[in-house]
């Protein structure tokens, strides 16, 4: 992957770090690189993070930890290419995101769907907690009871426990706003 590239594997690594993890700016992200002696012409092209963020964002994805058992579930409304979106977004007890999902719509449906998705490519949760939305709970216990009909073990399987509670979703409310300052910063490429 670095074979060839005009600059050390160290550096790449930890521009494409910069980039992926902090809301820089161009601007900011050359002084960055001219703090640490490293001036060149090359960085008034940002291909250096836009061709690397792929390959490292994969990489990082393999080496990813297991989800923990506690999620935190909710839901925002973003501007996302110009077009009104909901964000469906649950994280683990750690603050790890666990899935999300886009959907033009706030209803029944798509929050089945969010939870169809999640539950197919996590282990089911002992618990979640939501802000109080029927319609989030009525979703979980839908998926719920189809993935566990869908459980080929028989075994029997307890239900996921579902906490109402927005004070106790605080922490999912207050990764939304990092969320909403990122999705609003013109510098990001869409």
């Amino acid at each position: 992957m670095f074979k060839g590239r005009q600059f050390d594997q160290s550096v790449i690594l930890l521009c494409v770090r910069w980039y992926l993890a902090y809301n820089l700016s161009l601007r900011d992200w050359k002084e960055m690189m001219a703090e640490r002696g490293i001036r060149r012409r090359s960085f008034d092209d940002p291909s250096l993070g836009h061709s690397f963020r792929a390959a490292v964002a994969g990489a990082l994805q393999r080496r990813k930890r297991a989800v923990t058992g506690k999620w935190h579930v909710d839901e925002t409304y973003i501007k996302v290419r110009g077009e009104w979106m909901y964000l469906y977004r649950a994280i683990d007890s750690v603050g790890d995101t666990v899935e999300f999902w886009f959907s033009e719509h706030r209803d029944l449906l798509a929050a089945k769907r969010f939870f169809r998705k999640a539950l197919e490519r996590h282990d089911r949760p002992d618990r979640i907690v939501i802000d109080g939305s029927q319609t989030n709970h009525e979703a979980i216990t839908s998926c719920d009871a189809a993935n566990g009909l869908q459980d080929r073990s028989r075994r029997w399987l307890n239900p996921i426990t579902i906490r109402k509670s927005r004070y106790l979703n605080n922490r999912i409310e207050q990764d939304h706003r990092r969320i909403k300052l990122t999705a609003a910063s013109p510098d990001q490429p869409s």
